[in-house]
């Protein structure tokens, strides 16, 4: 299986703080791979570089054998690395299905003179349809975001980044705010994204929901991996253990 995906020495900084020091990343085809960390590890720094919101300091990285290290985030975009955010910013005057519709289009002269002469209900939808089938919220395409529940909305958000038909999608906390039934939910579209013919690199701190869907696993501690492997490997992971248990004793103390 062939490496979709690769980050190479990637090294992020933010004045003089270091965010993520020389870091090595491959995410195969057809994976669901973690990346999980204590706060503060580096995980979104590590998406901000993979999908150009923020231009590494040292490294490379490659899609599809393709250097992309400077390339900007649309064009990212349009080669099939797309991402999903921590926060759920929807259109709330629109319906879910304009939501993806908004977000399956392509920048570019053409579309933008499309925009101008049809209604947004007469652009193609076929993307729309694949996504809203696989995120399981076809009943509700014609609802606005601001009726359904948190949890639902937050699968409006990956949606919205299938909608672009993506190869490989990082989500940055998906899980952030679910409960527990919500977290399983999405975890059963997650499974099922590979089958579709999307990658997935999966940032979260729901280790039940890492643990449960990833083929491989990558922690980072401190900017750097200090453990990769199954998810059985990474349970009985001494450093693993030891990061997860030191940010719990740090967060105590300044509680």
């Amino acid at each position: 299986m062939s490496d979709l995906l690769v980050a190479a020495g990637l090294r992020v900084t933010y004045g003089g703080v270091v965010a993520v020091d020389g870091v090595d990343l491959a995410v195969p085809a057809g994976n669901v791979v973690g990346l999980i960390g204590p706060n503060g590890a580096g995980k979104t720094s590590m998406i901000d570089a993979l999908t150009g919101y923020h231009a590494p300091s040292a490294g490379r990285v490659t899609f599809d054998g393709r250097d992309i290290t400077a390339m900007r985030a649309h064009l990212r975009a349009r080669l099939g690395l797309v991402r999903t955010f921590q926060s759920v910013e929807l259109f709330d005057d629109l319906t879910v299905e304009e939501n993806l519709l908004v977000a399956s289009q392509r920048m570019g002269v053409l579309k933008a003179l499309r925009d101008l002469l049809l209604p947004i209900g007469q652009h193609p939808r076929e993307d729309v349809d694949w996504a809203l089938d696989l995120c399981g919220l076809a009943d509700v395409a014609d609802r606005y975001p601001s009726e359904l529940s948190f949890g639902r909305r937050k699968l409006v958000g990956v949606a919205r980044a299938l909608a672009q038909r993506p190869r490989l999608v990082l989500m940055d906390e998906p899980a952030a705010g679910l409960d527990t039934d919500e977290s399983q939910e999405l975890g059963r579209h997650l499974r099922a994204l590979p089958e579709a013919g999307v990658t997935v690199l999966l940032v979260d701190h729901d280790m039940g929901l890492v643990l449960s869907v990833c083929d491989e696993v990558v922690v980072l501690d401190f900017g750097r991996v200090i453990a990769r492997g199954t998810s059985e490997q990474i349970r009985g992971d001494e450093a693993v253990v030891a990061a997860y248990l030191g940010s719990h004793k740090k967060e105590a103390a300044h509680a």
